[in-house]
């Protein structure tokens, strides 16, 4: 595995990053033993999907900081849940402990995160931006987009056709790798499809591999398998 989220997506068909619902070794662990690619953890953050409040970067120094010394994949990190939770100051402590790309809604986004040099940047859009409106991003640095486009409502629902043609879209208007978190209730057997669709990361999170390690290693497991198998 390489730390660098960029070459991870350049180099797999399909990238299997996990959303872990908690900052947590043990569940970190579990992800990566059956195959992950890449974690990505949270701060500042009431997250929807996990039920789960995440407080501010100090409160998990020593987790990010053994997690960074025990595993070289790439760590992702949600440095907050609204625009006015964004600070320089965690972004720094941050990317000291070594994260590696952060992921944030592009309307959270300060323009000074644009800046950043010591981070790849991935921005997710929600189901109220117009995908019609996305467009060539690698000029502005940006490493790849999430597609976040599943309202609220919808989440855990099965995924359909109509999602895989607006991924497809997506992945055709953008010049950068389009990732898609688990607001379906994605199964192995969606992967195959969304390969066909262009999307180039899965993203497993509290919808898919819920709450425990025993189910995290056997979600991720799965998935592994069927990705290996495209």
């Amino acid at each position: 595995m390489n730390s660098s989220l960029s070459k991870c997506l350049s180099e797999t068909k399909v990238t299997l990053i996990v959303s872990l619902p908690e900052n947590n070794l043990e569940l970190a662990h579990a992800a990566l033993s059956e195959g992950a690619d890449a974690v990505k953890m949270h701060v500042n953050v009431n997250h929807r999907a996990s039920g789960n409040e995440f407080y501010a970067a100090e409160s998990y120094n020593d987790v990010f900081r053994h997690l960074r010394s025990t595993y070289s994949c790439p760590l992702g990190i949600v440095p907050g849940g609204s625009f006015e939770e964004i600070k320089q100051s965690e972004m720094n402590l941050l990317s000291q402990i070594g994260f590696d790309y952060f992921s944030i809604y592009a309307h959270h986004m300060p323009s000074w995160m644009l800046k950043l040099s010591s981070m790849e940047k991935t921005f997710a859009i929600s189901s109220d931006y117009d995908i019609e409106k996305m467009g060539q991003l690698r000029s502005l640095d940006i490493t790849a987009l999430e597609a976040s486009i599943v309202p609220g409502k919808e989440y855990g629902a099965p995924l359909t056709f109509k999602d895989i043609l607006a991924y497809k879209f997506l992945a055709e208007k953008v010049d950068v790798p389009v990732l898609i978190p688990s607001q379906r209730k994605l199964v192995p057997d969606d992967i195959s499809l969304l390969s066909q669709a262009g999307v180039k990361g899965i993203m497993l999170g509290a919808v898919v591999t819920g709450h425990t390690a025993e189910s995290i290693k056997s979600s991720v497991a799965d998935f592994r398998n069927a990705i290996d198998k495209i």
